[in-house]
């Protein structure tokens, strides 16, 4: 040991080892003791290999407040053995060579080994397109599903604008109550209401969701004139002796 004093941090512990952290790149074992020093520099000992070097006093931070069961001293930055010398550390990542994928390498004694570098670059890339597939059958999954209930909101507007059941396009002009039922059988309910003197009759088919519609001078004159559904829009009508159909008056009839 040197008999000139030792500078901060290695006054505090001039004659025990001690360890860097992190470690110094390319050196096994990482436990020191101070041969000399300055206030630029300081010459380390390996305690294992019983190799010496220096390192610039820039690098060495303060040590942990923990001194038991070793002594850690911080580095303000990660360095490298390399060429007998201290170096800063830079990280590398070696890519796998395009050459030989573009010649078509083979696997024989000739080839060159593969790089750590282009294992992780392939392994980067293979997780990368694996978050890309799982995004795309996100993506994918949450359309049908949209889709479906779009699909399923329409199938049920068409329900309720043609009706599943469309027995009430056999029905005629020619077809009183009697007709009506003879085809479609007895009507949940119906209902009657006269307007300046023409009586109109409904017969509701709930089940079916749609209501037929006659009209006459009164109940027993009542002939059809067409069909509307749950909210009283017009699903079928029938063609009048004077030319175009019944739907204009179908939509003219308030619900009743």
């Amino acid at each position: 040991m040197a008999e000139k004093p030792l500078p901060p941090p290695f006054d505090r512990f001039p004659d025990r080892p001690f360890s860097f952290h992190p470690a110094i790149v390319g050196i096994e074992h990482n436990e020191w003791q101070v041969r000399e020093a300055s206030w630029s520099e300081v010459l380390i000992q390996n305690k294992a290999t019983g190799d010496e070097l220096w390192i610039p006093r820039q690098y060495v931070g303060e040590p942990s407040r923990i001194e038991d069961p070793v002594i850690i001293v911080g580095l303000n930055r990660e360095l490298e053995y390399k060429g007998g010398m201290l170096v800063p550390f830079k990280s590398r990542v070696l890519n796998m060579p395009r050459g030989g994928m573009e010649s078509g390498g083979s696997d024989g004694p000739g080839a060159a080994p593969p790089r750590l570098g282009g294992r992780l670059a392939t392994a980067d890339k293979r997780v990368l397109g694996l978050v890309g597939v799982a995004i795309a059958l996100f993506v994918g999954v949450y359309v049908i599903v949209v889709a479906g209930n779009r699909i399923g909101d329409i199938r049920g507007q068409r329900i309720i604008l043609t009706t599943a059941d469309q027995s009430y396009q056999n029905l005629t002009g020619r077809d009183d109550r009697f007709g009506v039922v003879s085809k479609l059988g007895n009507p949940g309910y119906d209902r009657f209401k006269e307007v300046g003197g023409i009586q109109y009759e409904a017969l509701s088919y709930p089940s079916r969701k749609y209501t037929v519609l006659m009209m006459g001078e009164n109940a027993k004159s009542a002939m059809y004139i067409g069909t509307v559904d749950d909210a009283w829009k017009p699903l079928h009508s029938i063609a009048m002796k004077q030319g175009g159909t019944t739907e204009d008056l179908l939509r003219a009839i308030q619900r009743f």
